[in-house]
């Protein structure tokens, strides 16, 4: 990847360039599916995690857990949900805008003092082509568009993961892996909004080969 094609992945649509990773150890949970689907949902988040150098645990302190995935049929069903709305701002009007644009998916993200994550939702309505996609490419899609804050528009035109014609299987492309585990190298800071961080990322992407 060039150092312009890594900026635009931290970029946004207002021209702002804004990288996040994860500030503690990430505590994932998922609602609204049977054990097998969490299992592949959490083996997806450890997968990604590993590759990143990102610790997981057990427990958050604050939250209990910090990674949330929700699973649901209906914008609607969010508002059922106990506590939600204290966790996610504006819940109300913000299904209105979800169910309106007829969205599938949508995340958000929490930032702790130092502007790093400090916990993340993601939401997945399950009908029509989501509900098509395998579980295992799901779920590794949304572990990877929550392991750092990527820009609005990086997987709008390319998506994160790619299929081995051998086998079938899917993966992960080797150049947005890279590019995540350089973002976590220690000496990278957890927080950016400079795009000589592009170049950084882009120098520790040679330096691995």
């Amino acid at each position: 990847m060039t150092p312009e094609q890594i900026e635009q992945l931290f970029t946004r649509t207002d021209g702002s360039y804004a990288f996040a990773r994860w500030g503690r150890p990430i505590v994932p949970v998922v609602f609204g599916v049977e054990d097998e689907t969490l299992k592949v949902v959490k083996g997806a988040v450890e997968a990604v995690a590993t590759l990143a150098g990102a610790q997981m645990d057990e427990l958050d302190g604050e939250l209990g857990a910090n990674l949330m995935f929700f699973f649901f049929r209906d914008w609607d069903e969010l508002l059922d949900v106990p506590d939600l709305g204290r966790l996610i701002p504006d819940l109300e009007p913000l299904v209105g805008r979800l169910k309106a644009a007829n969205a599938s998916q949508y995340r958000a993200f929490r930032f702790d003092n130092d502007h790093a994550i400090q916990a993340a939702f993601v939401f997945l309505r399950m009908t029509g082509e989501m509900a098509d996609i395998p579980a295992e490419t799901l779920a590794l899609s949304q572990a990877v568009q929550v392991i750092v804050m990527w820009g609005d528009q990086a997987f709008s035109e390319t998506s994160p993961l790619a299929v081995l014609p051998e086998t079938g299987a899917t993966i992960l492309r080797p150049e947005i892996a890279g590019v995540i585990a350089a973002g976590y190298d220690r000496m990278m800071p957890a927080v950016a909004s400079d795009k000589s961080h592009a170049l950084r990322l882009f120098a520790r992407l040679q330096g691995a080969r």
